[in-house]
């Protein structure tokens, strides 16, 4: 499929006009006083790092993925959501980041399937029992944290580290573990009714102006979590075929399989169009399952001319 024939999408903004702007991997965050306005782009990572090619449609799936588990969430732990005025767009309270991914594991997926294979039984400073096979869910949730780096690969780190170093006090750890597990656990149910199994997520927590610890960035997300399908998840584990599922895990093995897994060395490869179609249809899939909702795609016109729009609507005539 060539380019041209793609649906327009946003690889990235300039609104300097607006206020200072920070780029993450897939957010564009600008500041605005109080406020944080995040303009989710179709960027997609993958190993740490941000794929040249964008996926059509996927900003607008994860932007509003994360506003409907952040509202239905808001009672679990507090968050930073205050309006969605644009599909690839959130404003939220502006929160400083803390410095510690909470990464949770129902399953042995993933990052610690890889570690489990090499022979490895503790994962920040988790114990996992022997004769565990991929994709077997644990014997109850597990946290695994890791660092957040600002370049590279983030890092696994244990509890025990995070307090020797520093990083973050008992309090805001123990606070933090505990949002992230209820949170894991609210999202274990939703998924359930869905028919869908929540595998491993992250999370990610800042804190507001007043001192308020809040989750920011996206919750549940094909970006942040991977899903197996409910349906006949027993049957494929008995036998050992892989598990169907729902996440941009897929994205990674097609980098596998093409000899690129983020080392050094190893050249990140292009994605061809009729992939980056396919990618796109997995995000819509996964919105629609877990939402129960029909996508409707945003004007297919210049998404960068709508959003600033919108934008200039809201911040100028304040």
């Amino acid at each position: 499929m060539p380019t041209s024939t793609l649906p327009p999408t946003l690889h990235q903004t300039a609104f300097d006009w607006l206020g200072s702007r920070y780029e993450g991997k897939v957010r564009d965050v600008y500041t605005v006083g109080s406020e944080v306005v995040l303009i989710t782009t179709d960027r997609i990572s993958a190993f740490d790092y941000v794929l040249r090619q964008t996926i059509p449609h996927k900003g607008q799936v994860l932007n509003q993925l994360a506003a409907f588990f952040l509202r239905a969430t808001d009672d679990v732990a507090p968050n930073h959501l205050l309006n969605v005025p644009d599909p690839n767009v959130t404003i939220g309270r502006r929160c400083k980041p803390v410095p510690i991914e909470f990464v949770v594991r129902g399953y042995l997926a993933g990052h610690a399937a890889r570690e489990y294979r090499s022979g490895k039984r503790m994962l920040c400073g988790q114990t996992l029992p022997d004769g565990l096979r991929e994709g077997e869910r644990l014997p109850t949730p597990i946290l695994t944290p890791a660092t957040k780096a600002e370049e590279g690969h983030d890092e696994d780190i244990s509890k025990e580290e995070i307090l020797r170093r520093e990083i973050l006090d008992e309090s805001t750890f123990e606070t933090l573990e505990r949002y992230a597990l209820a949170l894991f656990e609210r999202g274990s149910t939703m998924a359930r009714e869905r028919g869908l199994l929540l595998v491993d997520t992250k999370y990610e927590f800042g804190r507001d102006l007043e001192g308020t610890l809040r989750v920011i960035d996206e919750v549940h997300t094909p970006d942040s979590s991977r899903y197996y399908i409910a349906d006949g998840y027993e049957e494929r584990l008995a036998s050992g075929a892989p598990q169907q599922q729902l996440s941009k895990e897929f994205v990674r093995e097609w980098l596998m399989e093409h000899n690129f897994m983020g080392k050094p060395g190893q050249t990140l490869p292009d994605l061809p169009d009729d992939f980056r179609m396919t990618v796109s249809r997995r995000y819509v899939e996964l919105f629609e399952r877990l939402t129960g909702q029909s996508f409707e795609p945003a004007s297919d016109g210049d998404p960068q001319a709508r959003i600033e729009h919108v934008l200039r609507e809201r911040y100028e005539r304040n």
